[in-house]
């Protein structure tokens, strides 16, 4: 059965001035929600959870990546990306996971922004009204730091005790004024080799 979906958000945000400094380029972070009832309810410990995860991760990752093409106008107007789930507290940290971590559900989103580098998560059990954050990360270089970013929200009515609240968040662009550098940087300075950070 496909995941029952209480109700959906979009949280958008722009960022127009930073450390009282305009931003020459405004953030802009997205973030698409959707508060459905968790699939093993009530059913005790659940030794395989994959029937459950192939009957609702596909409609999920599909339905919130469509959200963030229609807020972001395209996949190739999105630059960071990353994902989150909170499980609410008669359920296992594992469920919220379960639904986040399958290419079934990640893989709508990767694609649909034509991604290389991992999609950056949090998954966490709590109440409602719990925070929710998305870390973000450049779709296609995860050492470029400008567009290491965290969105923060909540649901005031969600979870609910037997819910989920999964979440995919992007932004186009990254931190107004970004001046940390990236991390080939410090690997340079540290002798590593950039390509290959273990070697020395």
């Amino acid at each position: 059965m496909p995941a029952e979906i209480r109700k959906t958000l979009l949280h958008v945000e722009d960022t127009l001035i930073e450390g009282g400094k305009a931003a020459k380029t405004p953030l802009k972070m997205i973030a698409a929600v959707a508060v459905i009832k968790n699939p093993w309810a009530g059913q005790g410990f659940v030794e395989d959870l994959r029937p459950a995860i192939h009957d609702c991760a596909p409609g999920l990752g599909e339905k919130l990546t469509a959200m963030i093409l229609e807020a972001a106008g395209g996949g190739d107007k999105v630059e960071g990306y990353g994902k989150s789930a909170i499980v609410g507290v008669n359920g296992e940290v594992e469920h919220a996971s379960a639904l986040i971590h399958t290419l079934r559900f990640g893989n709508h989103f990767r694609e649909a922004v034509g991604a290389k580098s991992y999609l950056a998560f949090t998954n966490t059990r709590g109440p409602a009204n719990a925070p929710l954050q998305i870390p973000l990360m450049d779709k296609n270089d995860g050492g470029r730091r400008s567009h290491y970013l965290t969105i923060q929200l909540s649901v005031a009515d969600a979870p609910g005790p037997d819910e989920i609240v999964i979440a995919l968040g992007a932004s186009i662009g990254g931190r107004p004024h970004h001046r940390i550098g990236d991390r080939y940087q410090d690997l340079k300075e540290l002798g590593h080799d950039a390509d290959n950070p273990a070697a020395v």
